[in-house]
């Protein structure tokens, strides 16, 4: 029998599909796996490359499966896609996979340790929590100003509007629009209350890592940007430069170039949107404190002289990537030339 020296597993929830590959490239089976049957078949087979499209999951089933002895590589979707010959089929993603995973020019994603998993954890449920309050807020603002009733913009003035939802005295909300609201002002408290919560144990957690202490260093980046560049950057020493870094943070330009004329768009957007949008909003926050401050460093001053202001603070955030990695791979801690001096 032929020795199997690659194996494509495509993921899903209950049943997989494994398309083993001989060195020549030419397949040996294909296969589906109950979700019990995954493990027992790598423990069967002899150790081997092992390729997966990376996903949530993916991170758990790499670990389990490299525990049993086999090399596991996991790729981006999108780098598998083209590997794909016709239509859609869990054993044409699995034979895509196989043969995805031996390219010499493939680009892998390196697996995660559940510790952090565990910490992408905590700041996405963070996330989905800002979101829901936002959401009851507008909601709650609209509402209200249907029956003539406006705060200002901002969290900040969301306390006024509650009081008058409670306070039973005031005619100009109708009795049964009162009853509905008073449910919706408590699930705002109730969410504030457990962000503050997650964001108290973020804090924590921060202070204590003597790598996220530094990379707070860098003006713009707090507590929560810090712990989610921690737990969402799987490995900054992967990254060749850190132009690499912010390219995969979709900060850098989307070439569209042909004919030895560069053409560069916008910002590609590739990686994470929530670590992305961090280093944007912190990027503005810097921009606003230079703008009305005489000592802000002169590369900033510049930038706000010839490029829009959202722009600016791309530029700016592309920066703070690049300084983070730098970091992180270099070690040390972040000197005040470069993005705003004292």
């Amino acid at each position: 029998m032929r020795e199997i020296t690659t194996i494509g597993l495509d993921l899903a929830k209950n049943v997989f599909q494994a398309h083993a590959a001989a060195a020549d490239g030419s397949t040996i089976f294909s296969r589906k796996l109950r979700r019990s049957e995954v493990l027992e078949f790598f423990q069967k087979t002899p150790p081997c490359l092992v390729g997966l499209e990376a996903c949530g999951g993916a991170h758990h089933w790499a670990r389990q499966i490299r525990a049993l002895g086999h090399e596991v590589r996991m790729m981006p979707p999108a780098y598998v896609k083209p590997f794909v010959k016709r239509g859609k089929t869990d054993a044409g993603d699995a034979e895509a996979i196989s043969e995805a995973v031996g390219r010499k020019t493939m680009r892998f994603v390196p697996i995660k340790p559940a510790e952090q998993q565990a910490d992408a954890v905590v700041l996405k449920t963070r996330a989905l929590l800002v979101g829901q309050q936002t959401q009851a807020i507008n909601a709650l603002r609209a509402h209200l100003a249907e029956f003539g009733i406006i705060a200002g913009a901002g969290k900040s003035k969301v306390a006024p509007l509650i009081a008058i939802v409670d306070d039973e005295a005031d005619t100009r909300l109708p009795s049964a629009a009162r009853f509905a609201l008073h449910h919706l002002a408590r699930e705002i408290e109730r969410l504030t209350d457990h962000i503050k919560t997650l964001e108290k144990a973020i804090v924590v957690a921060t202070r204590r890592d003597d790598t996220a202490r530094r990379l707070t260093t860098i003006p713009g980046i707090g507590a929560i940007t810090a712990a989610t560049i921690l737990a969402l950057v799987p490995d900054p020493a992967g990254f060749r430069s850190s132009r690499h870094f912010a390219a995969w943070l979709g900060l850098t330009p989307k070439p569209h170039s042909s004919g030895g004329k560069e053409r560069l768009g916008c910002i590609s957007k590739m990686g994470n949107p929530i670590l992305r949008s961090l280093l944007v909003v912190g990027a503005t926050s810097v921009l606003r404190y230079a703008r009305n401050n005489p000592n802000a460093s002169q590369w900033i001053t510049a930038l706000l002289a010839r490029r829009p202001y959202k722009v600016a603070a791309v530029a700016l955030a592309n920066k703070m990537a690049r300084i983070a990695w730098a970091l992180l791979v270099k070690g040390g801690s972040y000197r005040a030339a470069g993005i705003v001096s004292a």
